[in-house]
């Protein structure tokens, strides 16, 4: 396998598409030899579904599109980006805080960590955010 694989995919920012940058990771999941019924691949899944969902809801129409962006370094580190071009970065709520939403981000980080990863905010050079997690890859169980 090369050093590095990479790919992305940027959608509308509509709550269709975040099925369909489900779809999308979970195909390349495959092709990259994750096995798609196992643990590591659920929680990408599920990951992705919270971070699409974020760049629908919170840009507030600000942000007309999305990109999911993946990247596979030497077989040892999985990167999931999820990039929109609003300037507003996600909210740390307190443990606390009883709401209906706004989980996301807690999720997602708990589900990095869970699997050995981390969870990162970084500015874009037209004033969006990327919000991704690095996660070490498993031995792939598909040849």
């Amino acid at each position: 396998m090369a050093d590095q694989q990479e790919t992305a995919l940027t959608l509308p920012s509509d709550p269709a598409s975040v099925s369909a940058a489900r779809r999308y990771v979970a195909g390349v999941l495959t092709e990259w030899g994750l096995a798609e019924d196992g643990d590591t691949a659920d929680t990408i899944r599920l990951i992705v579904s919270e971070l699409a969902t974020n760049a629908v809801q919170h840009t507030f129409g600000q942000s007309p599109t999305f990109t999911v962006a993946l990247r596979l370094d030497r077989d040892v580190e999985f990167y999931l980006g999820v990039t929109d071009s609003h300037p507003r970065w996600p909210q740390k709520l307190p443990a606390a805080v009883r709401l209906d939403n706004g989980r996301g981000m807690v999720i997602i980080r708990a589900l990095a960590k869970e699997h050995g990863g981390r969870l990162s905010v970084s500015p874009t050079p037209d004033g969006g955010k990327t919000v991704s997690i690095a996660l070490p890859w498993p031995v792939p169980t598909q040849t």
